[in-house]
Formats: C-alpha cells, sequence, structure tokens
C-alpha cells in the first residue's frame, strides 16, 4: 500500500473510531484539495497527506473533552505515522506544515499548506458543509436551537477569516454572506 493509501485509510479509521470529522466533511476537503491543487500546480501528494492527516485526532479529541488540542495531537500522531514511510525531512516538513498551519494560528511555510487550510474552509462555508454541520451540532445541541446558531456563525466566521486564495474567497463570499443572512433571520 502506498503512503498516500495509507494515510486515507489511517484517517478514515479515525472517523469510523469516534465519528469526526464527518464523512461528508472529510470527502468535501478532500475533492477541494484536489481541485486547487490540480489548478495551482502544487504537490498534489503533499496537500492530500495534509488533508488526511489535519483532523486525524479531532473524534479523539472530542472524544476526551479537548477538542482545541486537536491541531497537537494530529501533528504528533502524523508525525509517528509517517515513521515506517521514510520521508524525506522537507517533505515531513510540509506534511506537518500544512496540520499545523490548517486553523491559521501559524503561518503557511508552502502553498500546499495553504490550500488545505483553504480546503478546510468548504467543509463550513459551502452549502453541503454548512449544512452537514448544522446537522451535527443539532444532535450536539437537541435542546438549544440558539446555541447551534451561535456556533454555526462562529465556525463560519472563523473559516471566512482563514480564506486566503482568491478563487475560494470569489466561491465561498455569496455562501457566507448568504448563511450569515440566514442565521441573522433564524434568531
Amino acid at each position: 500500500m502506498n503512503i498516500l493509501q495509507a494515510t486515507r485509510e489511517f484517517a478514515l479509521n479515525e472517523i469510523e473510531k469516534y465519528g469526526l470529522p464527518t464523512l461528508i466533511h472529510f470527502e468535501i476537503s478532500e475533492t477541494k484539495a484536489i481541485e486547487l491543487a490540480t489548478k495551482l500546480n502544487v504537490d498534489k501528494t503533499i496537500v492530500l497527506l495534509g488533508v488526511y492527516l489535519m483532523d486525524c485526532k479531532l473524534g479523539q479529541a472530542f472524544s476526551e473533552k479537548r477538542p482545541l488540542e486537536h491541531v497537537q495531537m494530529s501533528v504528533e500522531a502524523s508525525k509517528e505515522f509517517l515513521k515506517p514511510f521514510n520521508v524525506d525531512k522537507e517533505t515531513e516538513k510540509k506534511i506537518l506544515n500544512c496540520v499545523q498551519a490548517h486553523h491559521w494560528k501559524i503561518p503557511y511555510e508552502s502553498l500546499e499548506a495553504e490550500i488545505v487550510a483553504n480546503a478546510d474552509c468548504y467543509r463550513f462555508i459551502s452549502p453541503k458543509g454548512f449544512f452537514s454541520y448544522v446537522a451535527t451540532l443539532g444532535k450536539r445541541y437537541i435542546y438549544d436551537f440558539s446555541l447551534c446558531l451561535d456556533e454555526a456563525e462562529k465556525k463560519l466566521d472563523e473559516k471566512y477569516a482563514i480564506l486566503s486564495l482568491e478563487t475560494c474567497k470569489q466561491e465561498l463570499q455569496p455562501y457566507y454572506q448568504t448563511f450569515k443572512h440566514y442565521i441573522q433571520l433564524s434568531r
């Protein structure tokens, strides 16, 4: 099995075990990452490895009531996961930056990392991603619709602020504005 197949399988096993991210969100970011990597002519393997690993420990972090630690947990798991593949240091550095920087808490060190972060934004700003997230929040906050709206808007704003690629901004801005409008109408 090659590194891409093994990494995708690892990420999907984590999703099956913990339930997060949702399969819908996983597929949204994977599809958009492939599209952007192709369009911007960068290393598709690094981009996909970054997308597969960026939230590999999100579900575990949530299950352990420490969701804010999911990025660091994913970085550590990624380091361990990559060891048997003997990835060269420069490639490993790029992959780990994709994982570390997908929330834009640290700078992107490559266009591949920027693509991963932007592909992640589609999970929450694209129509399919937004409604999937709202459905997930509805299960989590079954008795508090206003909290569901607050969380959806918070994530929408967070991801919109991360968007940095012009093509992504142009595509997602109308959805962002529409969802903001509908959230306000729902209050």
